[in-house]
């Protein structure tokens, strides 16, 4: 069952490798620019003039921006909502480069990804901690009782933003109760940003965490195996949502995915000292 188990995390982990070093993955991203920021509508390093209003983003485009829409050259005006898939599959594009229309809070945005970035080229792996079935216990999840609460959390942006939590999901660690409050996804999944002991002294500042959708009882499994670095960890230009308050714990978790390596380096923000929240 263990080889299993560690086989299992071994495809995992290098589904994941592949993932964050895709050519419009996380480490391709390198600028977040909200218009509201730029009344001029002119964002910084990105042809066309963009637009924003409660419906969505305008933009306007000559022949010398050399922009395409949905692949095909564009001149002209025409309204763009969120970008609901990956990078790749963005309608506008400027060469190889991708640009993400997104909304946050009602504010309008734009990502800009670029497979040449200095992050993807620097790239060397995942520092990852090997599979040790310790790592993986019992948990249960308890919805809240009123339903969904949100809660405002800072964001690596340095921006305050909503968080919705579904419930608090209990587990024990080396004989230690604990909890963390976590997000239902759609697929009935759970989500939870966490930080522990070995935030900024060994690992990331904060990871996520993507338990499987409970039974019909609450039970599933927390696997620290799989904890995973945020989007944030791999570019700056991430929103990234820091820990909600109790999703800090007193515990060491020297497991999954410590820190990004780049050219010799074990990576961003693994030196910063821990977030406390």
């Amino acid at each position: 069952m263990t080889t299993d188990a560690s086989e299992d995390w071994r495809r995992w982990h290098e589904r994941r490798v592949a993932t964050v070093s895709a050519p419009y993955g996380p480490l391709a991203l390198v600028g977040t620019h909200w218009i509201p920021d730029y009344p001029d509508g002119r964002l910084p390093d990105i042809p066309g003039l963009w637009r924003a209003d409660t419906d969505g983003v305008v933009l306007v485009a000559a022949e010398t921006d050399a922009l395409t829409v949905d692949g095909q050259p564009f001149t002209g005006e025409t309204r763009l909502a969120a970008d609901p898939g990956p990078a790749e599959r963005a309608r506008v594009a400027y060469g190889e480069r991708r640009l993400v229309v997104l909304v946050r809070e009602g504010a309008w945005g734009v990502r800009d990804y670029d497979p040449q970035s200095s992050a993807r080229r620097a790239f060397r792996g995942l520092r990852v901690t090997p599979y040790d079935p310790r790592w993986a216990v019992p948990g249960r999840f308890t919805p809240y009782g009123a339903g969904s609460r949100t809660v405002r959390v800072p964001n690596a942006d340095g921006r305050e933003r909503g968080l919705g939590l579904g419930g608090e999901l209990s587990f024990a660690l080396d004989g230690r109760e604990l909890s963390l409050q976590v997000t239902v996804q759609q697929d009935g999944s759970l989500w939870a940003v966490f930080a522990d002991a070995t935030s900024g002294n060994g690992s990331y500042r904060f990871r996520f965490l993507r338990p499987g959708a409970p039974d019909a009882e609450g039970r599933t499994t927390v696997d620290f195996n799989r904890a995973l670095l945020p989007p944030c960890a791999f570019a700056d230009h991430f929103v990234c949502p820091f820990p909600p308050p109790g999703n800090t714990l007193d515990v060491a978790i020297a497991a999954g995915e410590r820190t990004p390596l780049r050219d010799g380096c074990a990576g961003r923000g693994w030196t910063q000292r821990s977030f406390k929240g």
